[in-house]
């Protein structure tokens, strides 16, 4: 091989060492731009993420408290009814006579379920509290609730049919007991009724504006982490 020849395979494999060396450092600046633009991306996700959680978190625990709230305020009310009826029933019934007597004894007894009632109204609302509340959880325990007004509202009015019942009887038969009892229970049976219904009216407030502000796209925590799920 001519020195010619040698001199310009040597330039050749100069210069090529040169191009690659070039195209090596041009893929590094690239690869770095792209991996800075890429963190930035990243964390930018990562914010949207965590806000999206957090907010989506803060309306679930919205609702829940709002539902615990109701159920504690209107057992409270209902425990100050149960213990008005419990003292005055008893005091009244041993004053009385005829079917009056029957009146006051069937209010203090039936009083003494709704204490009973009400004090499991208040546990069930601190229990309600605890753990997280997803949405899926949320809309459990807001149709388990407005269900159970609805069954407690048939039943209020059976109450009250039940007491008419047995007041026509008592007059019919002109016996006191029944005829006390009957007034007691209508009476019992509307409060019930009413009481009931504007539970229900408040909770479905509350189950309105569950549906209204749920999005379909939902980040719910799962044991392993954050699933997205999609809710048609």
């Amino acid at each position: 091989m001519s020195p010619q020849l040698r001199a310009a395979k040597g330039k050749e494999f100069e210069l090529r060492a040169i191009a690659y060396s070039e195209s090596v450092h041009l893929y590094q600046l690239v690869n770095e731009k792209m991996f800075r633009r890429m963190k930035y991306i990243l964390f930018a996700f990562a914010l949207f993420l965590t806000g999206t959680v957090s907010a989506q978190q803060q309306f679930q625990d919205s609702i829940a408290t709002e539902r615990a709230s109701l159920q504690r305020n209107n057992s409270w009310v209902l425990a100050a009814w149960a213990g008005a009826n419990i003292i005055q029933g008893s005091i009244s019934a041993s004053n009385a006579k005829g079917s009056d007597h029957y009146f006051h004894q069937m209010n203090a007894y039936w009083n003494t379920l709704n204490l009973a009632v009400a004090g499991m109204g208040l546990w069930a609302a601190k229990k309600q509290l605890a753990g997280i509340h997803t949405l899926e959880r949320n809309r459990k325990e807001q149709q388990k609730t407005e269900k159970l007004l609805l069954l407690n509202t048939g039943l209020d009015a059976a109450y009250v049919m039940t007491g008419l019942y047995l007041k026509e009887r008592g007059n019919r038969l002109q016996s006191d007991r029944p005829a006390g009892y009957g007034n007691s229970l209508v009476l019992q049976g509307a409060f019930l009724l009413v009481f009931d219904i504007i539970q229900y009216a408040e909770n479905r407030r509350n189950g309105r504006l569950l549906e209204k502000n749920a999005p379909n796209w939902q980040l719910e925590p799962t044991p392993t982490g954050l699933a997205l799920a999609y809710r048609f």
